[in-house]
C-alpha cells in the first residue's frame, strides 16, 4: 500500500470501459503519462461493448509499455468471465446475461461454449491479467475499489462480494474509513461528488454517456462522449484541495 508522501508524479482514476477501446484510446492519449505517473483503472473493462479484447490488449500494452505505472482492478464483470471460464471467480452462470456475448464474440468463442473450450480460445496473457487484477487499491488519502465498500466495516473487515457487486448501500450511506473512495460499477450521468466520503467514475460510456478520468494531482476531469474523437476537459482542483483539507483536519 502507497503512502501519500511516497507520490511524485500523477495520480489518475478511469472509470468502466466495457469494451469501447476507441473512447479508451482517446482517453490515453489526453492523459498523456510519464513513468512517475500512476493510472488506476477501476474494473469492468470487458462486457457490453464490442471490443472487450482489444481493451485488454490495449491496457496490456500500456502496463509493459513503461509509460506509467498501472493499477488494475477486478470489477464484476471480470470476476464473471473467469469463473465462465471455470477459473476463480463468481456468479459464472450470470456471465452471458450481463454483456458476456459481446466478450466472447470480441474472441471469437460461440456463446455456447463453455468451460474448457472457451478458456482455450482466450489468449494465456489475457488470462494472466485477469488472474492478476487487484481487489483494492490504497493511495492515501483515496481508496479505489470497484464497486465500492459496506459502510460499516472497517477496511481490513471488507468482504470481495461487496467490493465487487455493491450499490445502493454504498451510494447512498456515509462511511467509517477515514479515506474518500474512488469506485466505477454504477453508471451515473455524471461524476458522482459526495465528499469527502466518495467520488464515482463510472458515467456510463457502453450506453452512450461517456468515459471519465479524474486526474487527483492536478485536478483535471477529462470525458470522452462514446464515438466522440473529442476529449472535454474540467477543472476541478478546487474540490480536490477542499477534500483534501477536510481530510487532513479530521
Amino acid at each position: 500500500m502507497e503512502k501519500s508522501g511516497s507520490r511524485t508524479g500523477r495520480l489518475v482514476a478511469v472509470g468502466d470501459i466495457h469494451g469501447c477501446v476507441d473512447e479508451l484510446s482517446l482517453m490515453l492519449e489526453a492523459i498523456s503519462p510519464t513513468p512517475a505517473d500512476t493510472i488506476v483503472f477501476l474494473g469492468d473493462y470487458v462486457d457490453r461493448g464490442p471490443s472487450s479484447r482489444d481493451v485488454i490488449d490495449l491496457l496490456i500494452e500500456l502496463r509493459d509499455s513503461g509509460r506509467c505505472r498501472t493499477v488494475f482492478l477486478r470489477g464484476n464483470h471480470e470476476d464473471m468471465f473467469l469463473a465462465f471460464l471455470g477459473e476463480r471467480g463468481r456468479h459464472g452462470e450470470a456471465f452471458l446475461f450481463n454483456g458476456g456475448r459481446m466478450t466472447l464474440a470480441s474472441y471469437g468463442i460461440a456463446p455456447y461454449l463453455k468451460g474448457e473450450e472457451a478458456h482455450s480460445k482466450v489468449p494465456q496473457a489475457h488470462l494472466e491479467f485477469l488472474r492478476g487484477l487487484e481487489l483494492q487499491h490504497l493511495a492515501e488519502p483515496f481508496l479505489f475499489v470497484h464497486a465500492g465498500i459496506s459502510p460499516l466495516r472497517a477496511l481490513e473487515d471488507q468482504k470481495e462480494e461487496d467490493l465487487l457487486w455493491i450499490r445502493e448501500e454504498f451510494i447512498r450511506n456515509r462511511h467509517r474509513l477515514r479515506q474518500t473512495v474512488v469506485f466505477g460499477h454504477t453508471p451515473q450521468r455524471e461524476v458522482l461528488w459526495h465528499l469527502p466520503f466518495k467520488i464515482g467514475l463510472d458515467t456510463g460510456c457502453v450506453y452512450g454517456n461517456k468515459l471519465s478520468s479524474l486526474d487527483f494531482s492536478s485536478g483535471a476531469l477529462l470525458q470522452v462522449e462514446r464515438a466522440s474523437r473529442r476529449v472535454k476537459r474540467q477543472d476541478v482542483a478546487a474540490d480536490i484541495a477542499r477534500l483534501k483539507a477536510s481530510i487532513r483536519g479530521a
